[in-house]
């Protein structure tokens, strides 16, 4: 079948490389001339695992294309998947609805024939009536028009992945035995098809999913790094006892991860856009907890810099530090609320010379933080370094032998932040090792 996808940041290019891959024909919009250029010549504008390769598979056939005009968009297909970003408000713990509002009034004027609008950017509940009377209002097709909720789980680094084979699949609707009900299991029908749990359920419900989700995630994050803090003070082993509690079946041991703490464009900014909708519903008492796991998040970043002003003996000022990592995860190269760099800015701040080092995302960062050092090889950059942070775990730096940097090093230490690293064998090639957690 035909479809567009309307919004190609993370969310939508991916989702307009994955539907082709699907088997269907697909035509991207951004308002982004840039960045549609980008996209036809069969490459995305980031780093994401797997996405060129579909990019340049698709563009070639001709399956996949990317345009900047929404009269084209509408006049290609009936299914239109708005993945549009919706950031938190300057200053307020939000949702800014400004750039869906936009595509959704710049799109309705020409939808002159039945169609149906499949949302995935993650909203407030109660914004789908709003789309929908934006919609009838502005399009020719007036009621024709149908609206669905279609959040998305996308790990990044995994999104590739996690589109083509989800874990579940949510379809939401107004009413029962929609037309849009019909043409989204059409869409989804080879997904469907391999057994993916699909769920079919209401508006609100839809739009609850994804933030609902985050927002779990982000507690059980949050619950072992504050768990951490009590080994911290009692000599425990935060890793060990993650691994003890992880063997509950109840608990599980996955996403459990303890370290520095969440980032990126979602988790964050889902558990504050949640807060801030559950008390304009009058239901903000429901949610008090994630005030605390957001608070235990920023404290492991504070909690990393007190650990290096201890290392370095209380005094940051002069001293040359080594930061591993820019992004806030491995495999990706986005620094949005990025721990490392929020840690990296912190120590600058401070008065230390620091030196950032990451396989991909440096770019991003020299763009958003020009004050910092940066360096494209993580051995080069421990070079005269009185301390080395791990603060995001990409692989490439587990694999790098300690026995070659400790020469490098005005002084061996090192913090790892991420628990990735093998401390004996940093420990045996001479370096003093701390770790967040851990003794």
């Amino acid at each position: 079948m035909k479809l567009t996808v309307v919004g190609c940041g993370y969310l939508g290019a991916t989702h307009a490389a994955c539907m082709a891959e699907l088997g269907h024909e697909v035509l991207g919009m951004d308002s982004d001339m840039d960045k549609v250029a980008v996209l036809n010549s069969g490459k995305a504008p980031f780093f994401e695992r797997g996405l060129d390769d579909l990019l340049a598979k698709h563009t070639a056939s001709g399956r996949l294309t990317f345009t900047a005009s929404y009269a084209e968009a509408a006049a290609f297909a009936d299914l239109h998947f708005i993945g549009v970003g919706t950031p938190q408000k300057p200053g307020q713990h939000a949702y800014d609805l400004t750039h869906l509002f936009s595509a959704v009034r710049q799109l309705a004027p020409r939808l002159t024939h039945p169609a149906v609008i499949a949302v995935k950017s993650t909203v407030p509940v109660g914004t789908a009536p709003r789309v929908r009377g934006l919609l009838h209002e502005f399009a020719p097709a007036g009621e024709a028009v149908e609206v669905a909720w279609n959040p998305e789980f996308l790990r990044e680094s995994f999104a590739v992945e996690d589109t083509l084979r989800p874990d579940r699949l949510v379809l939401g609707f107004d009413t029962e035995q929609s037309w849009a009900e019909t043409v989204l299991r059409q869409c989804f029908e080879k997904i469907i098809e391999a057994g993916t749990p699909t769920i079919v359920t209401d508006w609100a419900t839809a739009e609850l999913a994804k933030a609902s989700a985050n927002a779990f995630l982000a507690t059980k994050i949050s619950f072992i790094n504050a768990i951490a803090e009590v080994c911290e003070a009692s000599g425990a082993d935060v890793t060990q006892l993650a691994d003890i509690l992880g063997h509950d079946a109840r608990i599980g041991r996955r996403g459990m991860r303890p370290g520095l703490g969440f980032g990126g464009g979602c988790l964050p900014k889902d558990i504050r856009g949640f807060m801030a909708r559950a008390g304009e519903l009058g239901a903000g008492h429901a949610l008090t907890i994630l005030r605390e796991v957001d608070a235990i998040n920023n404290r492991r970043r504070e909690r990393m810099v007190d650990l290096a002003r201890q290392q370095l003996d209380g005094n940051l000022a002069g001293k040359r530090i080594t930061v591993w990592g820019a992004a806030f995860k491995p495999n990706t190269d986005d620094i949005r609320d990025s721990p490392a760099l929020a840690v990296a800015q912190k120590l600058h701040e401070l008065g230390a010379a620091v030196t950032v080092t990451d396989p991909q995302a440096l770019d991003n960062a020299r763009k958003q933080h020009p004050e910092l050092d940066y360096s494209d090889d993580p051995i080069a950059a421990v070079q005269d370094a009185d301390l080395l942070l791990h603060l995001t775990e990409w692989p490439q730096f587990s694999h790098v032998d300690p026995q070659r940097l400790a020469s490098r090093a005005a002084s061996p230490k090192v913090i790892d932040g991420r628990g990735t690293l093998d401390a004996d064998t940093w420990r045996e090639a001479g370096w003093t090792v701390r770790a967040l957690g851990r003794p």
